[in-house]
């Protein structure tokens, strides 16, 4: 594998790797203007923007932008987080210059056709009423603004009703012109590709960009912590718990990867063993860590009953109590080994690859290698794990979000005082 970066002199970054033996390549770019650069009047607008990315341009149409890509057996796709956008393609290595063409056609040349606009828009507000009849996922969203509130953060992507029913063609164009500065966007390929045609095709599309001449700041977050219960007759609980975990750039971040595995990271993790398999209080029970530039989140997540939703949040508190030195070096052991087979797993496609590329500038601003991630994960002992575990129980920031039959469940003190017993 063969990785190279290259900055274009108005600061927009190319990072390339190379993958002997493929036919295809994944091809793309990342701008970092996500959710959380919204003021709260935009927010939604980073996603109405990528809704809009395929509806035209000043040179091609809708149906051909997915003619041409289709035509040659490719796939284009875009998506939307809290701290960046992500427009991308797969194609075959003959295509990877008609592939980046289409791409940098749709940033460059976007025409927002107030017609356009609205069928959008319209598409955009089912999204937003499906999320709402996808618990499992809406509830993701109000354990964020319980976490984060009123904060940029906090917000939800796909932003709420009443603003995306008003944004026009103008609102779009302004935040494009704002957020979407060539300082503040990524190029990663992998695959079949060859760096240097990358890097002039990128010059020949993004070079005449005008940059601000600094990167954009943003709000910084401050995890207060928090609940929101939303009672409805559904068939489960939602229930999750949030706790302040380190950010991206911190190196704990290992270390609490390897606790929420060991916690619940998967069928062998404490909470799965003791809560679905001991007691059959549940099908599904996680715990997963999110982390951001400055901050992050460990969260845990259940579906259970009305009647036994009590027993089920005070279980997992009782779970994350009994962790503090118990951890064991078989477990820690069993998390680094899942962590890295995870890791080297998900790289063997170019699209994790050229994801990973854009993630690592943005984070890091350099490509970290494999070996380097592999040997900081190697290098969290159980020690250090324990001692995060008592900081999760003793310190840590909380949140909780539930939705459903929820009557019966605890509140956010009532946890908090259980896990301070």
């Amino acid at each position: 594998m063969t990785i190279r970066t290259h900055t274009l002199k108005n600061g927009f970054r190319i990072a390339t790797e190379t993958m002997p033996g493929l036919k295809s390549a994944s091809i793309g770019v990342w701008v970092m203007a996500g959710a959380r650069n919204e003021r709260i009047e935009q927010n939604g607008i980073a996603h109405f923007l990528e809704h809009m990315a395929f509806k035209g341009t000043k040179k091609r149409t809708a149906l051909q932008i997915a003619e041409a890509i289709e035509d040659v057996g490719g796939y284009i796709n875009a998506y939307t987080s809290r701290e960046m956008t992500a427009y991308y393609a797969r194609v075959l290595e003959e295509d990877v210059r008609l592939g980046l063409d289409i791409i940098g056609d749709i940033l460059i040349n976007p025409v927002f056709n107030p017609h356009d606009v609205d069928v959008e828009r319209s598409v955009i507000l089912q999204e937003i009423g499906l999320s709402y009849d996808t618990p499992d996922d809406i509830v993701f969203d109000w354990l964020q603004e319980a976490a984060y509130p009123d904060q940029p953060l906090g917000r939800t992507i796909l932003g709420p009703s009443e603003r995306v029913s008003a944004f026009q063609s103008v609102d779009l164009s302004g935040f494009m012109s704002e957020q979407y500065l060539p300082e503040n966007m990524i190029l990663a390929a992998a695959g079949a590709v060859d760096h240097d045609e990358i890097v002039a095709q990128a010059e020949e599309i993004f070079g005449d960009l005008k940059p601000k001449g600094s990167r954009l700041a943003y709000t910084p977050a401050a995890f207060s912590g928090g609940e929101r219960r939303e009672l409805k007759a559904l068939e489960q609980v939602h229930f999750t718990l949030g706790f302040e975990a380190p950010n991206y750039l911190d190196d704990e971040i290992y270390t609490a990867q390897i606790y929420s595995s060991a916690m619940g990271g998967g069928i062998s993790s404490r909470l799965f063993q003791e809560i679905r398999e001991n007691r059959g209080l549940c099908y599904s029970i996680f715990a997963q860590m999110g982390a951001y530039a400055d901050t992050g989140m460990m969260t845990l997540y259940a579906g259970t009953s009305g009647d036994q939703i009590g027993n089920l949040a005070e279980l997992t508190i009782d779970e994350m109590k009994r962790a503090v030195g118990s951890l064991t070096e078989t477990e820690v052991a069993r998390a680094r080994a899942q962590m890295k087979a995870s890791l080297l797993m998900g790289l063997e496609s170019p699209s994790s690859r050229a994801e990973r590329l854009a993630h690592m500038l943005h984070s890091k601003n350099r490509i970290i290698g494999l070996d380097e991630v592999v040997e900081h994960v190697d290098n969290v002992t159980v020690e250090k794990v324990n001692a995060f575990a008592e900081q999760m129980a003793s310190e840590a920031a909380t949140a909780m979000a539930i939705y459903g039959p929820g009557q019966k469940a605890p509140t956010l003190e009532e946890l908090r005082a259980r896990l301070a017993a």
